[in-house]
């Protein structure tokens, strides 16, 4: 079945409105079940990842067999499979989503085999064993588990040239003519596009002998489009679709869909490592933008990691914020607190938390004046408070109610928001993650009166490279530039 005979909206019915959060509806939605196809195709992942489980027990074995009978423990050679299929799965190695070339996994699986020997000599009996047998014994494993996952990934990619899995292309009509057509041009790519969702009602045609694919400008074809055809793999023309389209993105991949980001711009030349799943689809550089495995663990760590140290830190600084607050009432007298409405995660409002430096005049002066950083009329205490930013220490209790988190673009008020987002076009990007204390901007010293395109490019790279030892890395920079003059 195709698209061009499926998508189109019936006379009279109004498109599905598009809202926050899961745009094209939970699965099971009552806009109908996925075709048997995606369904065959799901189960033909599950089995490769089996398989692929099979084959790393398997090798195991071989190179169990290389040790001589009498140093063969039935039980540490079980630990050695388990744990190299542990480390396999942690790695995303079982993950069949992306169909890898033999030397592209070479290094990750052969360096967790040898990780799993060297534990396994290091507590067992296997370490009286000649240094010969056990390299002979991890290089059999080795062969054995690369060749054995090679076959798998050679039958799953003959499997889909046969049967190409169906994709839906996100972005604008003329660079999605390009990679529908290079995609239908070459069918041993594995993937085959059914229809584009863009904003531009104008179908695509000049497609060779493939009949003209349809442009999908509402939720309601998306929907239609993925359950009738059995869409499984979304195309992402360009960064800028990411942040355009981020509704509709978000709801393709509840629904289940493997989403890839394409680069129409630049040819691939094999260069440069990407990140997992990085590499080309029918010579168009590629990047997994989801499934992002690890990132919920990871998340989790950071979250940890904000409470721990939040709460640490308000109980270290306490004394410190006890004596600013009594200096602070005694010079200048009540509202030692002060309290605004900034933009955290998704959009939503919060309520943040500073020490007073500075009376505005009015409400509509505190939601909209830029900086006051280097008002005449602060006292040379409050200047003190700013200069070392010991006026932003009670945001250690919006991070450790949630609101914050250590490490993340800084917030900005409503009014701002709105104006910034209209200049510059990744800023609401920004709002992809928790807000934080401090960022990969601010320890390039982009604090204060600083060009807000190179904030929201900095807050958007710390964003699309997140990492938690990152995070780490930026409060350790944060620490070490802490009594420098800042303006925020």
């Amino acid at each position: 079945m195709t698209a061009d005979s499926t998508v189109a909206s019936p006379a009279g019915q109004q498109p599905a409105p598009e809202g926050a959060g899961s745009v094209l509806g939970p699965r099971g939605h009552a806009a109908g079940r996925r075709a048997p196809a995606d369904r065959g195709a799901r189960r033909s992942r599950r089995v490769s990842g089996v398989l692929l489980g099979l084959v790393d027990g398997g090798a195991a074995l071989l190179g169990a067999l290389v040790v001589p009978a009498p140093h063969r423990y039935p039980l540490v050679f079980a630990l050695l499979a388990l744990g190299v299929i542990v480390l396999n799965r942690r790695a995303s190695l079982y993950d069949t989503s992306v169909v890898p070339g033999v030397f592209d996994e070479l290094p990750a699986v052969c360096g967790r085999i040898a990780v799993g020997w060297a534990a396994v000599v290091t507590l067992s009996p296997l370490r009286l064993l000649p240094l010969t047998v056990l390299v002979t014994a991890v290089a059999v494993h080795c062969a054995a588990g690369c060749a054995g996952r090679a076959a798998v990934h050679g039958g799953r990619r003959r499997a889909l040239r046969r049967r190409p899995c169906p994709a839906l292309v996100v972005g604008p009509v003329t660079p999605a003519r390009r990679v529908a057509a290079a995609l239908l041009r070459r069918p041993d790519c594995g993937v085959r596009p059914v229809g584009v969702v863009a904003d531009d009602p104008e179908v695509l045609g000049d497609m060779g002998d493939e009949p003209g694919l349809p442009v999908l400008t509402t939720v309601q074809d998306a929907r239609r489009a993925l359950v009738q055809n059995g869409v499984e793999t979304v195309l992402v023309v360009g960064a800028a679709t990411r942040v355009e389209k981020a509704a509709v993105l978000r709801g393709l991949a509840a629904y289940g869909c493997v989403l890839w980001e394409l680069d129409t711009d630049s040819p691939w030349y094999g260069l440069g490592g990407g990140g997992q799943g990085a590499g080309h689809l029918a010579g168009f550089s590629r990047r997994l933008l989801w499934p992002r495995r690890g990132r919920r663990r990871g998340r989790l760590g950071k979250r940890v990691l904000d409470v721990v140290l939040s709460g640490s830190l308000l109980v270290l600084a306490g004394p410190v914020l006890l004596v600013c607050g009594v200096v602070l009432r005694v010079l200048d007298g009540p509202g030692v607190v002060f309290r605004q409405e900034r933009i955290g995660k998704d959009g939503r409002p919060f309520t943040m938390l500073k020490l007073r430096t500075h009376r505005p005049a009015s409400a509509h002066e505190a939601a909209t004046r830029w900086s006051v950083a280097n008002e005449q009329d602060m006292s040379r205490f409050c200047h003190f408070l700013r200069r070392t930013s010991l006026d932003e220490l009670l945001q250690l209790w919006n991070v450790f109610r949630g609101d914050m988190s250590l490490v993340g673009p800084r917030p900005e008020r409503p009014y701002y928001v709105a104006k910034f987002s209209q200049v510059h076009p990744g800023y609401p990007a920004r709002h992809r993650m928790r807000t934080g204390m401090t960022g990969l901007a601010q320890i390039h010293g982009l604090r204060g009166d600083t060009s807000i395109e190179d904030r929201c490019r900095y807050d958007n790279a710390y964003i699309d490279n997140w990492s938690l030892w990152q995070d780490v890395c930026i409060l350790l920079r944060t620490a070490a530039q802490f009594v420098r003059p800042t303006g925020s």
